[in-house]
Order: C-alpha cells, then structure tokens, then sequence
C-alpha cells in the first residue's frame, strides 16, 4: 500500500530542484499509537454516554480535542519548508556518495524534529529553531559507475506528541558521479619505472646522487667513493639516477585479458596511485584520449572519462 501510494504521488508531481511544502504536497495519517489514543478515547466516551458521568465526559473530549491540535501541529511542523537541492559529489562505486540539501523555514516558524531520508537509508534528523535555513548532508551507496540518483526523497515528522505523522515525497533533480570500483594491479606494463607499490625506480644516469654501490671492475674511476675508502669503509661506487622524463600513459590495452569492466576498474586503481604519487600521466581509451598532466582537476577529468565510458550521457 505504501508503494503504490508513493508511485500515486510522485506521478503527480514532476522533479523539482527547489520546493515549497503546502497542503496539497503534505500528507498526514495516525501513528499506531495515534490509533490506540483514539480508540482509547472513544471507549472513555462510550463509558461516559453509558454511566452518564460528566467527568468522563470531560476526560474523553479533552482527549479528542487534544488529538485535533497534534493534527494542526503535526501539518504546521512541515508546512512553508522550503527544501533546495544544492551539491552531489561524486564517490567510488560501493561507497556512500555525499548529497547536500538547503532547509529553509517559512517566516516566523520553527521546526522540530523533521527527518530526512532517501529510500531504504537512514534517516537524518534535524530542528530548524531561530534558524532561517539549514544544510542537511545526506548519503546513499552507488549501485553502478556512471551518473545515478539517490531516488525518492521521504521528508517526515512526528512531532510533538507522536500520534499522526505527516509526510511527502520529493525527487529532486540531484545525480551523483560514481567512478569505477577500483581494482588493485601489481604493476604497470610498459611504465619503464614503476612498481606495485607506485614507486619510481631509478636507473643508471648522471644527474642526482642516489646512494653507493659496490665496485666492480669496469666503473669509472670518477665515480669512486673516495671518502668512503679514506674512512676505511671498502671501495664503493657512486650510484647518479637520471630525471625520467617519459611520461606515463594508461592505455586500455594494457591489460588485453580483462573484461571492460575489469579494465576500467584497473584503469581507475591506477589512476588514483599515480595522482597520489604526483606523477604525470594521461588516459587512452577508445575514441577518446586526455593528455598527461597531475593534479586533481587533472585526476577528476581521467575519472570522469572512466566512469562515462560506453554510456551515453544523461542530461535528465
């Protein structure tokens, strides 16, 4: 019941960036307990009608009337909100993508204990007293890489006594960016320099000092250690490591084996290693090509091409 009268609703109301909660978007039904109050007041009313007793009479239409003002209270918490959809950041495919939300009051209201939440997430709560407006921060798993929405947003309250809650159901027009589950590889083929922990390995060359080394015959005599043998610590060589200048491609045709999948989720891992290294590097992909650079506009651009791979962009 509850499914169809969602679907029911939000076929009436088409996605809206920004909105103004009124009578006609705000629904309003019993608690269970709001159940219970009220046959419990109206079996205090039958007692009344049958002992014909005034004081029961009272009790029982101080219940009913105390019911009718929770309506009002309960319609008024929600009634004038004004909720903006604001930012979504883009996340990993598996991760939590954050969302962010704009709260702002109607004038000269407060309100209390409202609850937000997208479908099957935990709800967030939050007051707006004396404030005029309010960020929320929301979260919802990536089902799968490319753009996505979070789904149907539940704005609710039972305040202040618990026994109706009031409701709607909003969709906004936020979508969220989920980039490829990275996948760990042990090495990057054909990089010349770098190993499965990401580190560049330095050859021979004549630039930067990188450390001593045992000599053998055939080495330069100039690159003999001679403070090292003067202070009687054997004869060694100098070790000189050149500035790599190749710059680093991550090509989809490195790892031929994997499914396309599989090879955007090694295309991201590596991607994400090489940024945190601060290396240069650009993307090839089908019909498509980013030249190397670093940085995290950069690392955001090879990511985006990553997660939009093979699917047609959605503008709604």
């Amino acid at each position: 019941m509850s499914r169809r009268m969602r679907q029911w609703a939000l076929r009436r109301h088409p996605r809206v960036h920004s909105l103004t909660l009124t009578q006609n978007r705000i629904y309003i039904l019993p608690t269970r307990a709001g159940l219970w109050y009220l046959v419990t007041a109206l079996i205090i009313l039958l007692l009344g009608i049958n002992y014909e007793n005034n004081l029961v009479y009272g009790a029982s239409f101080l219940l009913l009337s105390l019911f009718v003002l929770s309506i009002l209270h309960t319609y008024g918490n929600l009634a004038g909100l004004t909720i903006t959809a604001l930012t979504a950041r883009p996340c990993l495919v598996g991760e939590q993508a954050e969302f962010e939300l704009l709260l702002r009051a109607g004038s000269r209201r407060d309100y209390e204990a409202i609850q937000l939440s997208w479908a099957d997430q935990a709800p967030v709560s939050c007051d707006l007293i004396g404030d005029s407006e309010r960020r929320v921060r929301l979260y919802a798993e990536a089902p799968e890489r490319g753009w996505w929405r979070p789904g149907v947003l539940l704005i609710e309250t039972l305040y202040p006594l618990g026994l109706l809650r009031a409701w709607t159901w909003l969709e906004t027009d936020l979508r969220a960016l989920a980039w490829p589950r990275p996948l760990t590889g042990d090495s990057l083929p054909g990089s010349g320099g770098i190993d499965g922990r990401g580190e560049v390995l330095q050859g021979r060359g004549s630039d930067d000092f990188v450390g001593l080394e045992a000599y053998q015959r055939g080495m330069s005599p100039r690159h003999i250690a001679w403070k090292q043998l003067a202070a009687g610590q054997g004869l060694h060589a100098k070790q000189f490591g050149d500035h790599a200048d190749e710059q680093l491609w991550l090509d989809w045709t490195l790892w031929p084996e994997l499914d396309v999948e599989s090879r955007l989720s090694r295309l991201c891992y590596w991607a994400l290693k090489l940024s945190r290294e601060r290396l240069e590097y650009g993307l090839r992909l089908p019909g498509r090509e980013i030249a190397p650079g670093r940085g995290s506009r950069h690392r955001h651009d090879v990511l985006r091409a990553l997660a939009l791979f093979g699917k047609e962009t959605q503008n709604r």
